[in-house]
């Protein structure tokens, strides 16, 4: 059952790599204005997955808080190394000559990257609860979106044509399947895999959220867009807040309780030294 989610799970990932088509008849500002409202709304959607459900599940499954401490930090610094030394850049504006994106292959190579950790986190979330697994592909799902539009983009401003450029984001999509077969073949053997993961997984959304995409609305300090902006964070973290409720509610309320056992009699300690002691009269 797990696979299952996971595989859907992943391939809906994947198949937002398509949605860079639907810019095509935008124009450059009115782009601008949408990616701006979706990276808000990506901003509540990661920060609400880390704090409502990663790291209480973390907390909950890890006996110590320092640990849960270390590799949620340990996710701040991978994600930070990744950006540093592949080139790995998320870039959530529209390329143009004003504003250059790194070369097609590079941003091929980087988008693969991140689409291989994306699914690999996502199987290691399913490995902990479905719950669990569907927040975070909530979470990959909302900053995936204007990522890939931007992707999209930049693969086009490139010099590639709109087919190629689908074709390459749709395969680099496809790195998350690879990523999510991976730790579903050798995640069973890892010990203590999902108490680690967990807080890995909540540091790099924290990292990605606090790092990479609210730089990106401090561009813009208009007083309107900054309150819609505000708006599409407040509404991110509701959704995710909202979600985990309900998952939780769903979990804790599900057929996990056994009456039959409950209607089963006691046995009266009473009764077996009374029969031992008739039997012992005879």
């Amino acid at each position: 059952m797990i696979w299952l989610y996971v595989i859907a799970s992943v391939l809906a990932v994947s198949l937002v790599s398509l949605v860079g088509v639907i810019t095509l008849g935008l124009g450059i500002q009115r782009l601008r204005s949408l990616l701006l409202i979706l990276v808000s709304l990506s901003v509540g959607s990661l920060f609400g997955s880390a704090f409502f459900h990663l790291l209480p599940e973390a907390y909950e499954l890890n006996n110590s808080t320092q640990a849960v401490a270390l590799w949620t930090l340990g996710g701040i610094l991978l994600f930070f190394v990744l950006e540093k030394f592949i080139h790995w850049r998320h870039c959530h504006v529209p390329a143009s000559h004003d504003h250059p994106h790194p070369v097609v292959f590079m941003n091929f190579v980087g988008d693969g990257l991140h689409n291989f950790i994306d699914g690999a986190l996502i199987a290691a979330a399913y490995m902990v609860s479905i719950p669990t697994g569907i927040t975070t592909t909530a979470a990959v799902l909302a900053h995936e979106v204007p990522q890939e539009i931007g992707d999209f983009g930049t693969l086009v401003w490139g010099g590639l044509s709109v087919k190629k450029a689908l074709l390459l984001n749709f395969i680099s999509g496809l790195a998350a399947l690879v990523g999510a077969l991976l730790v579903l073949g050798f995640g069973p053997h890892v010990t203590n895999l999902q108490a680690q993961i967990l807080p890995l997984t909540a540091g790099g959304f924290l990292y990605i959220a606090g790092s990479d995409l609210i730089p990106e609305l401090r561009k813009n300090n208009r007083i309107r867009a900054s309150l819609m902006q505000l708006a599409a964070i407040l509404t991110g973290l509701l959704i995710m807040y909202g979600l985990t409720e309900f998952l939780a509610h769903d979990h804790t309320h599900g057929p996990v309780e056994h009456p039959q056992l409950e209607a089963q009699p006691e046995m009266d300690p009473h009764d077996h030294d009374s029969h031992d002691h008739q039997g012992h009269t005879h």
